[in-house]
Parts: structure tokens; sequence; C-alpha cells
């Protein structure tokens, strides 16, 4: 079975929660539009000032949605 990856995405400043918040609705988005075989997205406000929206994709996936999409950093979910 491939590993699974949690890509994430920082937020920070006085808006960070709603940002995390909208953004996780982009990644559904992707995942709808590429056909990406996990469905786990979400957000995390981890303090006033600093929110993650996360995706799980399989390793086979990792490296196309990293260069796409960006994200800040990734760790083994």
């Amino acid at each position: 079975m491939s590993r699974q990856i949690k890509l994430i995405w920082d937020f920070r400043g006085g808006e960070a929660a709603k940002t995390a918040e909208h953004h996780e609705i982009h990644l559904k988005e992707y995942i709808s539009e590429e056909k990406l075989a996990l469905n786990i997205t979400g957000f995390t406000i981890l303090n006033e000032m600093h929110a993650i929206a996360f995706m799980v994709v399989t390793d086979e996936n990792m490296i196309a949605v990293r260069d796409k999409l960006k994200p800040h950093r990734g760790e083994l979910f």
C-alpha cells in the first residue's frame, strides 16, 4: 500500500482562519477536477494568528500535486 502524505498550507495573521477555511474549498475543487483517489481535506486553527489548510495525497500523486499547488510543507499522514 502506498503512503499517504499530508500537504500543508500555512496562513498567518488576523484573517488566517477564514483564509484557511476558504483555501480548503479550492482544494476540494482540485480533487474533484483531477479525480484524485483520496478525498481528505481540512483546515485547523492553531491559534488566533496561525491556521492551516491541508489535503492528503498518495505517493504516486504527491509530486504532481506539489508542483501544481505549491504547499508550504508536508508530512506523513
